[in-house]
Formats: C-alpha cells, sequence, structure tokens
C-alpha cells in the first residue's frame, strides 16, 4: 500500500512542476516588465530592511491564480499574502526573494516557488528572469538548470572555496554570534559572497556555483525550493543543530557533505542557546 501511495505521488510530480514552472515564468516575465520603472513603484516597508512592493504583490497574485487553478484544494503559503488553507499540499512562494536587488537595480533576484505535502518538499523551482535560468527538482527526482543536471561541488577542502552567506539584517539579536561565525570561515575560505537573495544562493550551491550557504533566520519562502535542489544535487542541507529544523528555526548550513561537515565545524563552536 506504501509503495502505491509512493507510486502516485511521483506521478503526480510532473503536473505539478509544470505548474510551479509556468507560475514562475509568468511571475518573472512581470517583474522583468517593472525592472525599467522602480522609480515608479509604490514600496513599503514591512521591518526593519524589509521591503515589498507592489510588483511582489502582483507577481504573487499571477502565481496563487495559476496554482489556484490547477489545484484549487491545495494550501498556500505564501510571503506577502501570508497562509491559504488548503489540503495537505502546500505551496510556498515567494514572488520575488532579493527585493532590495530588485528596486537598486542591482541584477540578482529571483521568483521561488515550493510544493509540500505532509510536511515533505516534492518540488521546487527558482526562476532567475534576468538571466533566463531556471533551476527545478523533484523529491528522488533529482535536479535541473534548464536542460543540465546539477551537482555540488566536489570540492573537498575549505582552502579555495567559495561560500555564500547572508546578514542578520533585520535584527541585531544574532549579530555577534554571526560575526563569529564569518570571522571562523573567512579565515579558512578562499571568499564569501553575499548576494542579497538566498533563494539564488541555495540554487547556485546545487549548481556547484557555491561551495556552501549558511545564514540565520531566514524565512521558509525563502529556502523551500532550494533545500530541495541542494538535496536533489547531492548535498546536505542541516539547522545548526545538526538536525533537519531548518524550515522552523530559519537557521541553515548547506553544501555538499564534505563541505557541510567543514563549515559546521567551524560555525557550532558560536551557536548560542537561542540559536538551536
Amino acid at each position: 500500500m506504501a509503495f502505491l501511495r509512493s507510486l502516485k505521488n511521483f506521478l503526480m510530480q510532473q503536473p505539478m512542476l509544470n505548474t510551479a514552472v509556468r507560475a514562475a515564468r509568468s511571475a518573472g516575465d512581470l517583474i522583468l516588465r517593472s525592472a525599467d520603472k522602480v522609480d515608479q513603484l509604490r514600496v513599503d516597508q514591512k521591518g526593519r530592511n524589509d521591503y515589498a512592493t507592489e510588483v511582489d504583490r502582483m507577481a504573487e497574485r499571477e502565481i496563487i491564480n495559476i496554482i489556484k487553478t490547477a489545484y484549487p484544494d491545495h494550501a498556500i503559503l505564501a510571503e506577502e499574502s501570508g497562509a491559504h488553507e488548503g489540503n495537505d499540499y502546500v505551496w510556498v512562494i515567494d514572488p520575488l526573494d532579493g527585493t532590495t536587488n530588485f528596486l537598486h537595480g542591482f541584477p540578482q533576484y529571483a521568483v521561488s516557488i515550493a510544493l509540500k505535502h505532509k510536511g515533505k518538499l516534492e518540488v521546487a523551482v527558482i526562476y532567475d528572469p534576468l538571466r533566463d535560468e531556471l533551476f527545478t527538482a523533484k523529491r528522488g527526482g533529482g535536479a535541473m538548470l534548464n536542460n543540465r543536471k546539477l551537482r555540488v561541488t566536489q570540492q573537498n577542502s575549505l582552502k579555495g572555496a567559495l561560500i555564500g552567506t547572508g546578514f542578520p539584517f533585520k535584527t541585531d539579536q544574532h549579530l555577534d554570534a554571526y560575526t563569529g561565525m564569518f570571522r571562523a570561515l573567512t579565515t579558512e575560505c578562499a571568499g564569501i559572497r553575499r548576494a542579497g537573495a538566498a533563494a539564488l544562493d541555495l540554487a547556485y550551491v546545487a549548481a556547484g556555483r557555491l561551495d556552501g550557504f549558511w545564514e540565520i533566520g531566514i524565512m521558509e519562502w525563502d529556502m523551500a525550493a532550494g533545500i530541495l535542489l541542494i538535496k536533489e544535487a547531492g548535498g546536505v542541507v542541516t539547522d545548526f543543530s545538526f538536525n533537519d529544523n531548518y524550515l522552523e528555526s530559519g537557521n541553515v548550513i548547506a553544501g555538499s557533505p564534505k563541505m557541510h561537515q567543514l563549515m559546521y565545524a567551524l560555525i557550532e563552536p558560536h551557536v548560542t542557546d537561542s540559536l538551536k
């Protein structure tokens, strides 16, 4: 019986992934059409260093409309409009990850869509409309960039490694812990990059463009799709306690099995009780 349920779920993944791709591309087209008139957009401040534009909201409505047309009973968790009730399938949506970059014309932002079923990530799409790069994954089916299969890096030492991160910019609560982590890693690796769009950072780990990534306190919609991409590309993702509570805690370490191990060894001594 369990096998039949698994087979049914596998057969349903492709149409669901197709829907996510269609929604991501449609939202990406909308974002691109607005990229040259950001000075005319309404911008709202949701919190400290946290902004939303009318483009975020329009892109989110476009994504939700496409998903709900195909799957009217599914639930949704979206950055701008929050939770929409439904069944055991939950679409996790960030319509524009990297809004601050978008507002400044900094070319690093993306659409991120993931689907969970009973808590398990099933499909993922991250779409970079500027480069027309489409990252996709299905649980058990691998990860792709356009038509190329993805694998995490084979880098087996921090020496020469390029690591991605995100600063804890919304609060100073964990700044000291983060600074300790940053200091420990920056003295060991070739470089650390903070590009400002966690979804793309995670996609780049899956693609081998970054050897690893860590961040404190990011939201589920920022990382859900990227986490599935990394796992399906052969990588490892944990929270700061070496568990899989990252979607709830917002704390994440990701990379190849070897790189994750090396990063964790340097990060763990700086993890405070409030980050566990």
